[in-house]
């Protein structure tokens, strides 16, 4: 078992809901898988904007935000997990060249083959500062499923998946985000029938 999953380890690929996915969170939605193992899955919705953006975010955890290419920056709905916490995924950051596996924030997961995100305040501050990530995007909750869980969705044809592009998360406007991750499969909405089968 532990060597089929190796086969279909989701790690920094992206989740595409299918036309026929209705649910109320996930319906249209792109997910950045940040950890895919036997005990389950963990990710961050890209294309769902909140109600706030960054500059305001920063006023309630009270820090200034000197990044004027920030300034307008969307705060996203990552998922619908722990919704009042905020995830900042954010282009690798190392400490120094010669220790590349050691990231710089208390708390950090290191996505292998991708990014990183980090829950812990210091990224904001050093955000705040004017220094930090160049490339990041901030959402606030995570999309989780249990063990098995996301399999047996993709079994049911819920979801597409294709290795993620960082230019879809950092360069792409949020409301071209599910067109664009469809494009890296070769897709367009229209082609995707909304009534979910196998083939």
């Amino acid at each position: 078992m532990a060597g089929d999953f190796a086969l279909t380890n989701l790690t920094n690929h992206f989740l595409i809901a299918m036309p026929g996915l209705q649910d109320e969170v996930f319906a249209r939605s792109v997910v950045y898988l940040c950890e895919h193992s036997e005990r389950g899955a963990l990710g961050l919705m890209i294309n769902k904007l909140s109600d706030i953006d960054l500059k305001r975010l920063f006023e309630k955890v009270e820090l200034p935000l000197n990044r004027k290419d920030l300034a307008d920056a969307p705060v996203l709905q990552g998922g619908p997990v722990q919704t009042e916490r905020g995830f900042v995924l954010h282009e690798p950051i190392f400490a120094e060249a010669d220790k590349p596996s050691e990231a710089v924030y208390a708390s950090t997961l290191t996505i292998p083959g991708g990014l990183e995100m980090t829950t812990s305040k210091d990224v904001l501050e050093a955000i705040s500062t004017g220094s930090g990530p160049r490339k990041l995007l901030v959402t606030l909750g995570y999309s989780a499923w249990g063990e098995g869980q996301l399999e047996s969705e993709l079994s049911d044809n819920s979801w597409l998946t294709v290795a993620a592009h960082p230019s879809v998360i950092f360069d792409t406007p949020v409301d071209k985000r599910y067109e664009v991750a469809l494009g890296l499969l070769g897709l367009e909405a229209w082609m995707l029938s909304p009534e979910a089968g196998h083939a």
